[in-house]
């Protein structure tokens, strides 16, 4: 049978997805976004993912829709909708069971279902499974099969795309398994691994960010520690990296939809099997804490240097969860932005990739302007933007009023000696 794919969910996993099979089989792109939708139709694409001459180079093989019939012909659907946490930090699985639902309507026989999104052990066939044998009135693994092969993709990174990075695969029969880890070669150039079973697979995707998670916190809490002793962590780690086997990770905000998610999604699973989990849960309030002990030394700073705190501007410079991504899902700099506002703080915000409405509909969060006629009283370099960048120390000095405003250079990303002889009174984590 003649393959034709429907890659339900057109965000950061789902349109590379639609795109890279397009080039190779009939596609069909759902979501339920039509401004989304909309948009993909004139192959603009506002995560800044995939360039508009990308998708309009493959729209003969590719379909833009909100509405689900449109897929009634396609035999292979893949699901790559969010799996976000609520405000208890418990996984919110709807996205995923209302995706399970919609598909489950227009699924047939011998039809299989792929599911990207990142879950802990036993979601898939455990909760998506019965829903879309509710819809569907259709048996697993008799009428129709599952697969999972979990997204990991890295949002803005141009080197490290979809096609490069190993894709692990599974199924849930044997056969299936195989059909699986076959499709995924046709598009991945970095190869596939085959998991032992669906739950392998799960389980593989949500401690890969739970590794990292745990790394990234742990220099953070090194951060804290040596600040305290009134060392630059910088060199400190500099130094450390000598060694062959110094694992280079950096202080810093951990935010994003997938590390400072994730690891909550294991330790639900945990706690459903009774385990408390001790380490992953002390990482993640580690990483949550950072941006309120970053505000903190920031203001500390600011009153040794004799600037009133209520009342003043600081500058925020990068809003976004990472470098070069318009994505602001689960920023950690949002947190930044907060603390400062309830100092008294006013906070001018400057990112030349952020998406601007997402900011100001879900964060009421307007950009601004901080250059040599819109000073600043002091600076806090929140993302490493490639524009950040290049500007220099001198530039830098030149943003901000007063005699030694403070920089806080949170990604490191310029040469503290230059900063302190421009009189910027600096603070890294």
């Amino acid at each position: 049978m003649k393959k034709k794919i429907a890659i339900i969910g057109l965000g950061y996993v789902g349109l590379p997805l639609a795109v890279e099979f397009a080039k190779k089989y009939k596609v069909v792109g759902f979501d339920i976004n039509q401004n989304r939708i909309e948009e993909l139709k004139k192959n603009q694409d506002s995560t800044l993912e995939i360039t508009d001459d990308a998708i309009s180079s493959v729209r003969e093989n590719l379909n833009f829709t909100s509405n689900i019939d449109d897929t009634k012909e396609c035999n292979i659907y893949i699901v790559s909708v969010p799996t976000p946490i609520d405000e208890f930090n418990k996984p919110n699985l709807e996205p995923l069971i209302n995706s399970s639902k919609i598909v489950g309507t227009v699924i047939k026989k011998n039809d299989i279902i792929i599911y990207e999104s990142t879950v802990y052990p036993g979601v898939t066939e455990n909760i998506c499974v019965k829903e879309l044998e509710k819809s569907s009135g259709l048996k697993f693994n008799q009428d129709f099969f599952c697969g999972y092969s979990p997204e990991r993709v890295n949002p803005g990174d141009k080197v490290n795309t979809l096609t490069k990075i190993k894709k692990i695969t599974s199924g849930s029969t044997p056969e299936i398994a195989k059909e699986v880890d076959e499709l995924y070669k046709i598009i991945i150039t970095g190869g596939t691994y085959l998991a032992k079973s669906i739950k392998v697979a799960e389980a593989a995707k949500v401690i890969e960010n739970t590794q990292r998670d745990l790394n990234i916190a742990l220099v953070n809490e090194l951060s804290v520690i040596l600040g305290r002793l009134d060392l630059d962590t910088m060199e400190v780690l500099e130094a450390a990296g000598s060694k062959w086997n110094f694992l280079p990770f950096r202080p810093g905000l951990v935010g994003g939809h997938c590390i400072g998610v994730d690891p909550y999604y294991l330790t639900h699973a945990a706690e459903q099997v009774g385990y408390n989990p001790q380490i992953i849960l002390a990482g993640r309030r580690i990483n949550d804490n950072m941006g309120f002990y970053m505000v903190k030394k920031v203001i500390q700073q600011m009153i040794n240097n004799g600037i009133e705190i209520k009342n003043s501007t600081v500058g925020l410079m990068g809003i976004t969860f990472k470098e070069n991504c318009p994505d602001v899902r689960n920023s950690k700099v949002i947190d930044v932005v907060n603390e400062l506002k309830n100092w008294g703080i006013n906070v001018i915000v400057v990112d030349p990739w952020a998406d601007k409405l997402k900011l100001q509909q879900e964060h009421d969060i307007q950009l601004g302007v901080i250059d040599e006629k819109n000073k600043v009283d002091s600076l806090i370099v929140a993302v490493g933007h490639s524009q950040f960048r290049t500007i220099s120390a001198k530039e830098l000095r030149n943003f901000c009023n007063g005699k030694k405003p403070v920089i806080a250079d949170v990604k490191s990303i310029y040469n503290k000696a230059n900063l302190l002889a421009e009189g910027l009174s600096v603070f890294r984590l």
